[in-house]
């Protein structure tokens, strides 16, 4: 029941009715591939905002923003094990829909670091303290490469998460570079305790969840 009615938020149903006749390369949202079953197709910007796949326009006033919602469908993320369209490397599965999910890098974009139950959390999917994971000083990654951040995710998101560059930038005032600043960061302090970063488990999860990184900084 609960799925049900999340599943049918009614903004979003007034915005985007249940199959709508927009052809895009290869789908059409909203399409049923076999009886009673619907697929819809999203994507998931670098700032952590989520977005019908199709729209002309993502911007914030485009993105979805209802906070039940965004908790329902991104407590629901997977990795893409359908064999369907695997231009998509994730899915939510909200009753009998199929929420194929692709990303600009990863689907997991840490927003804020917040306060809960006295412990540091970062919070992700524009869902407030409804959707957070503990916050790990020692896990803070750079990739020189490109400059983007990341923290550990759950692995059922594939293992790594985000950080949006506004947190990332204010984050990065905590670095120090014990091996020059063309190497990952080699320390970080948070709150008067500077923390030796852990420099593998990053690529681990790369290739234990065969994830894929955004390689260029744009």
């Amino acid at each position: 029941m609960l799925a049900q009615k999340l599943c049918q938020v009614s903004s979003f149903r007034k915005s985007f009715p249940l199959v709508q006749q927009i052809r895009c390369t290869n789908y059409i949202q909203g399409q049923e591939p076999e009886p009673k079953i619907r697929e819809y197709f999203y994507y998931i910007d670098h700032q952590g905002m989520l977005y019908l796949d199709d729209s002309k326009m993502k911007n914030f006033t485009s993105c979805f923003k209802e906070k039940k919602f965004l908790h329902f469908f991104f407590k629901r993320i997977r990795q893409n094990r359908t064999g369907r369209y695997l231009e998509f490397p994730f899915i939510s599965l909200c009753g009998k829909e199929r929420n194929f999910i692709r990303c600009d890098d990863v689907p997991i974009v840490y927003t804020h670091v917040i306060n809960k139950n006295d412990k540091d959390m970062l919070s992700y999917g524009y869902a407030g303290d409804l959707l957070t994971t503990e916050f790990l000083p020692q896990k803070i990654y750079m990739l020189p490469k490109t400059g983007r951040v990341y923290h550990p995710a759950e692995d059922k998101y594939g293992g790594v998460g985000l950080v949006r560059s506004k947190l990332a930038l204010e984050l990065s005032r905590y670095f120090e570079y014990g091996n020059g600043e063309t190497k990952p960061p080699t320390h970080f302090e948070w709150k008067n305790t500077l923390h030796k970063l852990d420099q593998k488990w990053f690529h681990e999860n790369v290739a234990k969840h065969n994830i894929k990184i955004r390689s260029d900084p744009a």
